[in-house]
């Protein structure tokens, strides 16, 4: 768990922490000053500040002549007595942080810092969170414009003090947009994509994507991943949702995504694929580049939909993995083989969900399976038949074998498709749909964020609890995994042990359930416990299935009296610290997910400093003056900076010749030539898996230099 006392900015040494910390002895020119320093600093070293209490001054109520500030997890929440009853309380917020910074006003009315505490009790906020704290938030202008707050022009307008100061009109804003789409496309639609995946690769290395060519060298199938994808894979790839869905593009290609769950349970993207049909060589050489992007990692379990194609596919490409079926499109075939037994109440539906979602033992599906298909007298059978064959792939009772975190659908693919079909129209062309899927992938990941910041900001009353494991739990555990864990603590108290026997090697355990009149309900569950190992395991297998300890084993830990969980029941992946590990690429180099990081976080900084500045100065014509020439000083020294340590990232969205070469010279679509003969000679573009494509030329003559020939 991260140290609570150390910053990340100041952990790596930055200027930025020394410069902007206070000192006892600082002066301000007012309180809003200082007020705005010590946030500065807040926002630097990783906590949300607030104005505590102020003294004024007897003869002027308006003056302050004390000040304190504070961290926002200051002091305790009061307690609400409009609530007595509430089973699930908000989360607490607030630690009894010690960290403050307090002022006095001077005789010539400018404010010093008379007292000054660093210390937190509380995890920091990381720069990524940071800008979510209530004291570094800021209210959006879209909503002052009257429009949508997607609407460019009325925003710009307002940042630029109205829309006069543009200096262009809506007309040239739809025109410029026009143009912009026009221009990339320059190189059609075939070699505009092949840019977009070149420049992906130059903006980082580990951005990873592969085209397929069929025997006339042409474009068929596309898989993509960018450098997040690969690290969540490496991570939370133990179980997949794969899913295909049409209509996303003019060409009408079928879209698939790899998808999958992150430790807040939420949805996280392993990687995209726009394919040429839904064949099973298709989806082979899908699910190969999926492995060999991820470094021939396999996961545990995969669930798609009842495609015969595809099961086939994976049944070649990944022996290991478990396939399960989407329960939902069991139940769509279901209707249209038995539509008139298949509505909501009646008596087969519910047998039939019986089988799928409520028995645990093979022996009792068995034996209600054949009472469901002798008890109805259906005319055609051979639906009941066909998925009674594959029955591993979605019955319960064969399910709990393996880790599934309790996904019995691909629904939550076909929720990544949905929310990509609200940006997109089937007329948009490829480079378009790119663009538009990276918004729905990034809306997906500032749900993980703000996630997050709401896992760093609460204190959950567990954290402080006598009760040695759920205060354990509440500190490893998310807060959405460690509700999961509280429901399942929740029921131990409704467990008895109504059997042990054994020694003290290895234990059994029978537990069972029993009501409000303390009478044993249906169903009972064995727990094996081996004392040396402390190894539990409970016939349910929820820990097996969900990655947490159910409520029959808690229920021996508790008799057990013992006082924690073991280490070996608390999965990494729902874990706070689950992204706290280095991940390395099929090539073993390190995947970094943003090399513009500290690029980004310069530019917040300076942004907000350099826009004080401009009000500042364009407050009077000598400061506005002053500040024109300070810029024009500073620019030379910058470009003079540059020239002599050449940025690396300045050239990243340029072309080389080779490359620009090829795409205008080339459209590799299906149906279009992917060869041209230049000079006598054929230049051919050889598609690599990693990084991008390379340029080779196999020249069939000895030639010159090239020239600018019409193909």
């Amino acid at each position: 768990m991260d140290n609570p006392m150390t910053s990340p900015v100041e952990a790596s040494g930055q200027d930025d922490y020394v410069n902007y910390k206070p000192r006892i002895g600082m002066t301000f020119i007012s309180e809003i000053d200082a007020y705005d320093f010590y946030n500065r600093y807040g926002g630097i070293v990783g906590f949300s500040i607030r104005r505590d209490y102020g003294h004024r001054l007897k003869e002027d109520r308006t003056i302050i002549k004390q000040r304190r500030f504070v961290c926002c997890k200051q002091g305790h929440r009061k307690k609400d007595k409009r609530y007595v009853n509430t089973t699930m309380p908000r989360a607490e917020t607030r630690t009894d942080c010690p960290a403050r910074m307090g002022i006095s006003r001077l005789a010539n009315g400018q404010y010093e810092c008379r007292d000054f505490f660093d210390d937190h009790n509380h995890l920091l906020h990381t720069p990524a969170t940071s800008p979510l704290m209530r004291s570094q938030r800021t209210i959006g202008l879209a909503n002052d414009t009257g429009s949508r707050p997607n609407t460019t022009f009325g925003l710009m307008g307002m940042q630029a003090g109205g829309s006069e100061n543009l200096g262009y009109t809506k007309g040239d804003l739809r025109n410029y947009l026009r143009t912009k789409r026009q221009r990339g496309l320059a190189y059609g639609e075939a070699g505009s994509l092949l840019a977009y995946f070149e420049n992906q690769a130059r903006l980082n290395p580990s951005f990873t994507y592969s085209l397929q060519l069929d025997n006339e060298e042409q474009i068929t199938n596309i898989f993509w991943a960018d450098p997040r994808m690969i690290i969540d894979y490496s991570i939370f790839g133990d179980v997949v949702i794969f899913d295909t869905t049409f209509c996303t593009n003019k060409e009408y290609r079928p879209f698939g995504v790899f998808s999958g769950f992150n430790h807040h349970r939420g949805v996280i993207i392993f990687g995209a694929a726009l394919l040429y049909d839904e064949t099973t060589e298709s989806f082979k050489w899908l699910f190969e580049t999926f492995l060999e992007v991820h470094g021939q990692k396999n996961p545990i379990t995969i669930f798609t939909d009842q495609d015969v194609a595809m099961a086939k596919a994976i049944v070649e490409v990944l022996p290991k993995t478990w396939h399960g079926l989407c329960i939902w499109h069991i139940m769509q075939n279901g209707i249209k083989h038995h539509g008139n037994l298949m509505k909501n109440g009646s008596p087969f539906l519910k047998d039939l969900n019986k089988c799928i979602f409520h028995y645990q033992d093979v022996e009792e599906f068995e034996n209600a399976w054949k009472k469901l298909h002798d008890e109805y007298q259906l005319e055609n059978t051979s639906w009941l038949d066909q998925i009674y064959e594959i029955k591993e792939k979605w019955a319960r009772c064969y399910m709990k074998y393996t880790f599934t975190l309790g996904v019995r659908s691909t629904q939550l693919s076909e929720s990544i498709n949905s929310d990509l079909k609200k940006y997109l129209r089937s007329s948009l062309d490829l480079v378009q749909f790119f663009k538009y899927f990276e918004r729905v992938v990034e809306d997906k990941r500032t749900n993980e964020l703000k996630a997050e910041f709401e896992a760093r900001n609460t204190f959950l009353e567990s954290m402080s609890s006598k009760n040695f494991v759920l205060r354990q739990a509440g500190k490893v555990y998310t807060p959405y995994i460690f509700k999961q864990f509280l429901e399942e603590y929740e029921w131990m108290a409704a467990c008895v042990i109504k059997s042990r026997k054994g020694d003290d090697i290895f234990c059994e355990y029978v537990v069972g359930l029993v009501d409000e009149e303390m009478n044993f309900v249906e169903g009972e569950y064995v727990v094996l416990y081996k004392p040396s190992e402390h190894l539990i395991e409970c016939s349910c297998k929820k820990f097996e299935t969900f990655g947490i300890l159910c409520c029959h084993a808690l229920k021996v830990i508790d008799v057990l009296d013992l006082k924690c969980i073991p280490d070996k029941y608390i999965l990494r992946r729902w874990t706070r610290t689950a992204r706290n590990i280095v991940v390395e690429d099929s090539k073993g180099k390190q995947v970094v997910e943003d090399v513009h990081l500290n690029c980004t976080h310069r530019f917040r900084f300076l942004g907000h400093i350099f826009l004080e500045l401009a009000i500042q100065a364009s407050n009077s014509e000598t400061g506005f003056e002053m500040a024109k020439s300070c810029a024009y000083v500073m620019g030379q020294q910058l470009a003079a900076l540059d020239l002599d340590s050449p940025n690396t990232e300045a050239s990243v969205n340029c072309f080389d010749v080779n490359t620009e070469l090829v795409l205008k010279k080339k459209k590799v679509w299906k149906g279009e030539f992917v060869k041209s003969l230049i000079y006598g000679s054929f230049f051919y573009v050889n598609f690599s898996v990693y990084g991008g494509f390379n340029h080779s030329l196999y020249p069939l003559m000895q030639s010159g230099t090239f020239g600018e020939a019409e193909t």
